[in-house]
């Protein structure tokens, strides 16, 4: 490993890696954006319910929060409020459509939403549901948008807003449960107790899933939630854990907790299939696709898949709660690296390409129908 250092500019660390890996991620990368033809014969309309995972600038809006280069400064090259270098998956699910990037509902300036909006914030979490931004006040600020484009569309500014019959072909998709999961463990309960609370996050889901279902919404993209125990923030935080790794360096026990909400989560997709009989629930096994990255991240050409490239103490996680990514004293690798992590709890733009790779390939989805189902 080498370092540089200059007096305007964090820490910058490098990492080298094999030729043929990093070449053959790079060809990937580049195509990603093309891997699923799109078929759309309408133009696609997407709201997207979640957390920072899907948040493409809410939490800056919303509530003012500052996210600070170097987020933003792979594909952007400034910050736009993405918890990311750059492009989120939903942000490479969009362009596989060929539509613009979905703005945040919350964003007040310069703001259009002519293909959807997009209601996730960072932070987010099901519960307590009156919270904002719970997931329920985020279904509660839909019905708000859709309400309003009704009274906007009789004033005859049908050219400026989504058109009221629209919202019966849109994408609704919902990426939403980490931060319960995660929160839970971070205020000290156990594993069964964090198990015990499981119940009642999948209710939130489906609950939202029905509201909008019964505002006329009927095609839904759910998302898993990812492994937990795999992110260097909970990695350098947990204590006592050197007996719950697993074979990957994951904590055991976090990732359990996941994969046993995750089969609720499809539980849960299987009834509201047999309670809306005119709907399509997909179910996307993202768990799945960001295990395999992490657990082969050599083949997919990436280094270091536990450690973050944006924060700071250095091997083996890179993560320090006090200096986060953005914020003084960080450290962020070179950016010809390829990192999984990119501040210890977000993914990547290049392993976020990755995973939509993955995600348009249908292998990962139930039942598996392409990404642009709902607006052919």
């Amino acid at each position: 490993m080498s370092a540089s250092l200059s007096s305007s500019a964090p820490l910058i660390l490098s990492y080298g890696f094999s030729l043929f890996p990093a070449l053959f991620f790079f060809i990937i990368f580049l195509c990603v954006p093309h891997l699923a033809y799109s078929a759309c014969g309408k133009p696609p309309i997407i709201f997207n319910f979640g957390d920072s995972n899907s948040d493409t600038g809410g939490i800056v809006a919303g509530l003012g929060i500052p996210v600070k280069l170097p987020n933003g400064r792979t594909f952007f090259g400034r910050s736009t409020g993405r918890l990311c270098d750059g492009r989120l998956v939903i942000d490479f699910l969009c362009q596989s459509l060929n539509t613009s990037l979905l703005n945040p509902y919350l964003e007040s300036l310069g703001s259009t939403f002519p293909n959807g909006a997009n209601f996730a914030i960072a932070g987010s979490a099901t519960l307590p549901k009156r919270v904002p931004f719970a997931l329920n006040i985020q279904v509660m600020q839909f019905m708000h948008f859709k309400d309003r484009s009704a009274e906007l569309a009789a004033t005859g500014a049908n050219n400026l807003i989504i058109r009221y019959d629209r919202f019966g072909d849109a994408l609704y998709m919902i990426d939403i449960g980490q931060n319960d999961l995660a929160d839970s463990f971070a205020k000290g309960l156990s594993y069964v107790q964090v198990v015990k609370r499981i119940p009642s996050i999948l209710a939130e889901i489906k609950n939202a899933v029905k509201n909008i279902y019964d505002r006329g919404g009927r095609k839904f993209w759910v998302h898993n939630t990812g492994p937990l125990g795999c992110l260097p923030q909970k990695l350098a935080l947990a204590k006592n854990i050197s007996r719950d790794l697993d074979s990957f360096g994951c904590i055991s026990s976090y990732n359990d907790v996941a994969k046993l909400f995750n089969e609720g989560l499809r539980q849960i997709c299987v009834e509201l299939r047999s309670e809306t009989e005119d709907a399509t629930i997909v179910y996307v096994d993202m768990y799945t696709i960001k295990l395999d990255l992490i657990a082969n991240s050599t083949k997919y050409g990436f280094s270091s898949p536990l450690m973050a490239c944006c924060g700071f103490g250095g091997p083996p996680y890179n993560y320090e709660r006090r200096i986060s990514c953005g914020f003084p004293g960080y450290r962020v690798c070179d950016q010809s690296s390829r990192f999984v992590s990119w501040d210890g709890v977000h993914y990547t733009e290049a392993a976020n390409a990755l995973i939509a790779s993955k995600i348009l390939s249908t292998d990962y989805s139930t039942p598996p129908v392409t990404f642009d189902f709902f607006c052919q």
